[in-house]
């Protein structure tokens, strides 16, 4: 089967699949997620098997340690998995509640009920745990997925999709869930143009898939931008909480989309010393002004690139501000919109932050590694969308629906 006829196949049975498991009853669904999580604790030892063939790659490619912390699953981050489909059962379906009803002065109700966007095609690179957070997620949500992994995952991803589609097979006649596991760019453009099959396409991944996807895409693109984080210490911060929110942000997971890159710190803050030194003693490789160098012989000066880039790595950007104005300003400046953060004692600062920073998530004396589906109580998440229209911020099942009126009469005719 050539590429054109290969990619037209996956998607027009996507389609066909879609009208079978919109209508699948609540209990149904459970019961195949149910299903599934039993299924991921039997198969670990498999699970773990091939997704060392991805870490041997990986470290044959020379990606980073933060890159290879993404990718591994040992049996703690399966049992995880499992947990998180079964948090999903826990879960009310978002598919067939109405909102806003009202009775208008012709006599009609209109309302607007939650219904499955249809085919939902996810284009992602790295984390294979990906696979069955988006398949659950789609499946309580009433979707087909569509998911194309990157290479350096394509041994995971296979695993983890193959047990799905098993469990799936035995409970519903329909496929809710395809892999594309032909890794050849070009499949990639084909998919993009299916807009007669796929309803929207999430890419996630870093800044090049981003463009590629919204540059190509035929299919309404939800955005899942890459994370450049910031987090102002203010001048009012409290020392250790700036310092254990400051190395939890960068340390715990250097290599995700919430991990902090930039700190901004208040010139007045009074222990800058004790906040780098904390940095450093993790590892963390910091690019700063000539104030910060001038506090801390290790820092490194930052060029203007610096302040603009996403490391996923421990390494971050540091700079002095002289108010919360210069903080906000600088965030506008170069933020990706994904998630900021304030440690202040100043409720008028806080409250400024909240208003003033224009990200899907603005976190106060909290950690930009909560801004997270499963932390947020998603049960887990399609991705952290950095756009506007239809979803922003950490993406659940409601983001995988969307609302159609409805309207009920006893014969009114407009006149």
């Amino acid at each position: 089967m050539d590429k054109t006829a290969y990619v037209s196949d996956i998607c027009s049975r996507a389609k066909k699949s879609s009208k079978e498991i919109s209508l699948l009853g609540e209990k149904k669904k459970n019961e195949m997620l149910l299903s599934l999580s039993s299924a991921l604790r039997k198969e670990k030892d498999y699970i773990i098997e091939e997704n060392s063939k991805d870490l041997i790659f990986a470290k044959d490619s020379g990606l980073s340690s933060a890159m290879i912390d993404r990718l591994s699953l040992d049996e703690k981050r399966i049992d995880s998995l499992a947990k998180s489909v079964e948090f999903i059962v826990s879960l009310a379906n978002p598919v067939g509640s109405v909102e806003n009803m009202k009775t208008m002065p012709s006599g009609i109700r209109v309302g607007q009920m939650r219904v499955p966007v249809g085919v939902v095609m996810v284009i992602y690179e790295a984390r294979p745990n990906v696979t069955v957070d988006i398949a659950s997620l789609c499946l309580k949500s009433g979707n087909v997925a569509v998911l194309r992994g990157g290479k350096e995952a394509i041994n995971s991803n296979k695993a983890l999709y193959s047990i799905a589609k098993k469990v799936f097979s035995q409970h519903v006649s329909s496929e809710p869930l395809f892999l594309v596991d032909d890794l050849d760019y070009a499949v990639v453009d084909l998919l993009l143009k299916q807009n007669r099959y796929i309803d929207i396409v999430i890419p996630r991944g870093g800044e090049k898939l981003i463009k590629t996807v919204s540059e190509k895409s035929l299919i309404p693109v939800i955005k899942h931008d890459k994370g450049l984080c910031h987090l102002f210490i203010d001048e009012s911060a409290e020392k250790q909480m700036a310092i254990d929110i400051a190395v939890n942000g960068k340390v715990q997971r250097p290599g995700v989309c919430n991990a902090v890159e930039t700190i901004l710190i208040h010139r007045k803050f009074p222990y800058t010393a004790e906040l780098l030194s904390a940095l450093k003693d993790k590892n963390v490789e910091i690019r700063g002004d000539e104030f910060l160098r001038s506090i801390e012989s290790g820092v490194k000066l930052a060029s203007s690139d610096d302040y603009d880039t996403e490391y996923l790595d421990l390494i971050c950007s540091a700079k002095t501000v002289d108010s919360i104005d210069e903080a906000i300003d600088h965030i506008a400046s170069h933020s990706s919109n994904h998630s900021e953060a304030i440690v202040t004692n100043n409720y008028f600062n806080a409250e400024r932050f909240i208003n003033e920073v224009d990200s899907s998530a603005v976190l106060v004396n909290a950690s930009t590694r909560f801004h997270d589906g499963g932390e947020f109580g998603l049960g887990a998440e399609v991705g952290i969308s950095t756009q506007k229209l239809h979803a922003r911020g950490a993406m659940g099942m409601q983001g995988l629906t969307c609302l159609k009126y409805i309207v009920y009469g006893t014969g009114q005719i407009r006149s």
